[in-house]
Parts: C-alpha cells; structure tokens; sequence
C-alpha cells in the first residue's frame, strides 16, 4: 500500500489518532478522498478501507473505489 501525505488534514497531524474512525478518516483523506466522502466512508466499519487503499493505488478514483466495495443493502457487522 502506498502512503499518502496531505498536510493540514483536520485532525490527522497532531499524533496519532485517539479511535479506528478518526484514525480511517485521516487515512482516506491522506490517499486523495474530499472530506465529505473520506466522512461517510470512515463511519460505515463495513467498508473495507485496505481494499479502498489498493484500488487507489491502481489508479482507481475514489468515487469509484466507493461504488465498487460498497457494503450490500442488509449487510450487517458481525
């Protein structure tokens, strides 16, 4: 996985974040995503956020990268 750096990402610089969705939000945001995606995404835990990275890393928009690893209607968290 490729590590992305933007500087200036609210609540991303200053340590390492406190819980896993600050922590997914500073991650998506870092690879690219607009603040309003990298939200909805970081508070749906059904969202596999490594298989996000890797498309990503492949060229794939994030918009795209969303509809395509988007949770089935019903899924649940086990």
């Amino acid at each position: 996985m490729t590590t992305h750096t933007t500087r200036g990402t609210a609540g991303c610089g200053s340590g390492p974040p406190t819980d896993a969705r600050t922590w997914r939000r500073c991650r998506l945001l870092e690879a690219g995503f607009q603040e309003s995606l990298a939200d909805a995404v970081a508070a749906d835990p059904l969202f596999d956020l490594h298989v996000l990275l890797q498309l990503l890393d492949r060229g794939c928009p994030p918009e795209l990268a969303v509809r395509i690893t988007a949770p089935s209607p019903g899924e649940v968290v086990r």
